[in-house]
């Protein structure tokens, strides 16, 4: 009653990273409230397979549903299970990832319990809320942070009087890490047949096919993103240059990608990947809100950019003022050097 939940995702029998992610926020905030975390698995063939993989992030109790037709994810097995599960627990937060998974199976959640959504966000906190129109003071809210209005704001949303506080985030937004204080640990198995009705399992899944990540951008120490300014096609192919003397990963603003000089999978920001290196080169980005919100937790942030004015200089640590194609050419020189 009133914990805090994590739905998490599984391929096959191994639990994605972004659920990881979510379980140790989701750790914190229940610390922040004095509540347990609690966590939801659903698949098949997964018992005694992916305890391990959920528990050491500070689980109170987890929940494994393991039965025929829980895997590969349709939306109304997985629904019944959440919906009905929440409607015995009530719990007072519930997070998702944003995922592919994430976006169906939230606002299914939500609308079934009228609890409302808030979609992407990048920060989750626990603070108080003034209703100024009721004249209500609330405390311990989940605080959902999120970019709003095509980006150009970050917006605070509170859910008052609607139970669970449901939110999603996107992989990568949050930093996984095994819990070091004591958690209870319990795991429970319900019967699935007792919260899914049989007509759920109505779609079938013929064909699954899960493709392997091209690069590990997300997981990169280094990465040289470019944006607009990089100016062409031709001038990324020198950040791919550099980023293989750095060892690193090219990245790109939405601007770069959307010019066709770079895939869509290589975006950095609110709606591609979100990235935590230890070193962030930004060649030719100006820096909008919605790139900012996918690399701002950089170790060390350099940017390149001829407008000495640019947003994204406002974040960097050293800000070179000067045109991309004169200075990418002398780092890749000098690197070399360097590295012999």
């Amino acid at each position: 009653m009133n914990n805090v939940f994590v739905y998490c995702e599984v391929e096959g029998t191994t639990v994605q990273e972004v659920s990881q992610e979510l379980l140790t926020k989701g750790r914190k905030l229940a610390n922040k409230l004095g509540v347990d975390l609690e966590a939801i698995v659903a698949g098949t063939d997964i018992k005694g397979k992916v305890e391990d993989q959920i528990l050491p992030y500070g689980v109170d109790k987890l929940y494994v549903f393991d039965g025929e037709g829980l895997f590969p994810y349709t939306s109304a097995p997985h629904t019944d299970i959440v919906v009905n599960l929440f409607k015995e627990e009530q719990p007072q937060i519930a997070l998702m990832g944003a995922t592919v998974i994430g976006r169906d199976l939230g606002p299914r959640v939500s609308a079934a319990l009228t609890s409302g959504l808030t979609a992407d966000c990048t920060q989750l906190e626990i603070g108080e809320f003034d209703d100024k129109k009721s004249g209500k003071h609330y405390d311990n809210m989940l605080h959902a942070i999120r970019p709003a209005f095509g980006g150009n704001i970050v917006a605070t949303i509170v859910n008052p009087e609607h139970r669970p506080q449901m939110a999603t985030v996107r992989s990568g937004v949050m930093q996984k890490a095994v819990y070091e204080g004591n958690a209870k640990g319990e795991v429970v198995y319900p019967d699935p047949k007792k919260y899914v009705d049989a007509l759920s399992y109505a779609v079938k899944v013929l064909d699954h096919h899960v493709e392997a990540a091209k690069h590990n951008l997300k997981g990169a120490p280094i990465v040289v993103a470019g944006g607009y300014g990089v100016g062409s096609k031709e001038g990324f192919d020198q950040l791919f240059e550099l980023a293989k003397v750095l060892h690193g990963e090219v990245g790109a603003s939405r601007a770069a990608v959307d010019a066709g000089w770079v895939d869509h999978d290589r975006q950095v920001g609110q709606t591609g990947v979100t990235v935590h290196p230890k070193v962030y080169f930004a060649f030719g980005i100006s820096g909008q809100i919605q790139h900012i919100a996918g690399m701002q937790d950089a170790g060390i942030i350099i940017s390149v950019n001829n407008d000495p004015d640019a947003p994204i200089n406002a974040i960097a640590d050293y800000v070179i003022t000067a045109n991309v194609e004169e200075v990418v050419p002398k780092l890749i020189k000098y690197y070399k050097q360097n590295t012999k």
